[in-house]
């Protein structure tokens, strides 16, 4: 299957495909580059913006932790298209989910998230949430306490 780019109708070009041979590039691509995720597809206007990557739980790190602008939590995890696990992902990323439920009272996530931030980034959560969402102080706020309220009650999107 060919796959054709153009930018507003115009000059068309036929994208080659490639092989990513890391998952630690993926993740980091992902990270990089939120919009590869379509969830706009399912829930117009959402963005979502992955927070940060090899998030530490009990049955192993989760790939990479998102939020949109609602405070919904995203759980991402990435497979080469040569790992042979591929179709047990999603029974792994549901555990993740079961595991980042079970195992963390808020108050441990938020500072394990900000650990892990950290690692990635030089920017706070609240920064980061100011930045790509274009929010205030209040309404950064408001998605912060979504955000907290889906982990609390075990409420996630999982992204394979």
């Amino acid at each position: 299957m060919a796959i054709i780019w153009s930018k507003n109708g115009k000059d068309a070009k036929k994208i080659k495909s490639s092989q990513i041979e890391s998952e630690d590039y993926l993740q980091k691509y992902v990270i990089d580059n939120p919009d590869i995720i379509p969830v706009s597809d399912i829930d117009v206007g959402t963005k979502l913006l992955v927070l940060t990557r090899e998030f530490p739980t009990q049955s192993g790190p989760i790939d990479a932790i998102g939020i949109d602008q609602l405070g919904q939590v995203y759980l991402i995890e990435t497979k080469l298209y040569k790992n042979p696990d591929k179709r047990k992902v999603v029974a792994q990323v549901l555990d993740y989910g079961a595991a980042l439920w079970k195992d963390y009272d808020l108050e441990r996530f938020q500072i394990n998230l900000a650990n892990q931030i950290s690692k990635y980034s030089n920017e706070s959560l609240m920064e980061m949430i100011q930045k790509f969402f274009q929010t205030d102080e209040n309404e950064t706020s408001i998605i912060i306490d979504s955000m907290s309220k889906h982990i609390e009650n075990g409420i996630f999107r999982f992204v394979v």
